[in-house]
């Protein structure tokens, strides 16, 4: 997990090879703070950074191995390295001599560290230099956390800051919040910031001090609506039109809860206990939850009302009239 490696880095264990791949920005961009800070004496205008997708890889290991001026170790960022990726455009713009590359990650300069970047969600492992560039790097992988790990990166984030966040209330920030990590580090710093960087979070803090995601509220008109509350899951409509949000992608949120709630139902009837569920849907544990502490409707009254929001998706997308309406009556109209 990228936890390890931070407090690695964090510890001053600083490596002459980096790798960060993903598409999880916020994690790259963390980890290119944490080795900023680790330098001694180095600040980020004193970083060397390269775009390779203008400049060739040799330029970049030239300078890393020229002896540093000012500074005790250098630290290099070169971002964009396309020619890990299966389709490799950077070819038609700069002619990397990879070869160069591969000889010099036997052998790296000692007096800086190098860091690659590839925010891809995929590398060619087939290709020879990104198998020697993973044999020599310390390799983080910047993928969207999930599960426990999600609710792990939250505790860690909140000591980070002075501040304790148990199981209980990090799954309930992800319940409030979502799990943006960009969000999620804000709502943190937040929390840190009202108690004065010490003390532990309670669930009344974040209910006070963490702005709901239409998605939060989109789960209780859901769950308002399935109890057979019209009245209570219209009011909740109405409260999301106030604030901007379209018809069509409350229609897409709905059916996105109704959708969960049909395939965790499913899988309790085979017998998946709540981990389970959660690994197998790609989705945290929490909202399975949830889910599970909820009596559902019998799966049929599910699949009708999920085949009812696909007909209201199609009018809104393609019919003109009362669009906030057509939502409105599906609610009204309960299961």
């Amino acid at each position: 997990m990228v936890s390890k490696i931070w407090n690695e880095i964090e510890k001053g264990g600083l490596k002459s090879i980096y790798l960060l791949t993903g598409t999880e920005q916020h994690l790259i961009d963390e980890t290119i703070k944490k080795l900023i800070r680790a330098v001694p004496g180095m600040t980020s205008s004193e970083v060397n950074r390269f775009d390779l997708e203008e400049i060739p890889i040799q330029a970049v290991l030239e300078v890393a191995d020229e002896l540093p001026f000012l500074v005790e170790h250098k630290l290099i960022i070169a971002k964009n390295c396309a020619f890990l990726k299966a389709t490799d455009n950077s070819k038609e713009k700069q002619p990397h001599q990879l070869e160069l590359l591969e000889n010099w990650l036997e052998n790296p300069s000692p007096t800086a560290t190098v860091v690659f970047v590839a925010p891809y969600e995929k590398l060619d492992s087939r290709k020879k230099i990104t198998k020697k560039i993973k044999q020599h790097a310390v390799v983080v992988e910047a993928i969207t956390l999930q599960g426990q790990d999600l609710t792990t990166w939250i505790m860690q984030q909140g000591k980070s800051k002075g501040i304790s966040i148990d199981t209980k209330e990090a799954n309930f920030l992800i319940e409030m919040a979502g799990s943006d990590l960009l969000t999620l580090a804000t709502e943190i710093e937040k929390l840190a910031a009202y108690l004065a960087y010490q003390g532990n979070v309670t669930t009344d803090m974040i209910e006070q001090l963490v702005a709901r995601t239409p998605e939060m509220d989109v789960f209780r008109l859901t769950d308002l609506f399935i109890n057979g509350k019209k009245g209570e899951s219209v009011s909740v409509y109405h409260d999301l039109l106030r604030n901007g949000e379209e018809p069509i992608m409350l229609t897409s949120l709905i059916a996105g809860q109704i959708r969960l709630m049909i395939q965790v139902s499913s899988l309790r009837k085979k017998g998946y206990q709540q981990q389970q569920i959660a690994t197998t849907l790609h989705i945290h544990p929490y909202r399975v939850k949830l889910v599970m502490q909820r009596s559902l409707p019998a799966l049929p009254i599910l699949l009708r009302a999920l085949n009812d929001l696909a007909s209201i998706d199609l009018q809104l997308k393609t019919m003109s009239g009362n669009r906030q309406r057509r939502l409105e009556l599906f609610l009204l109209n309960g299961l």
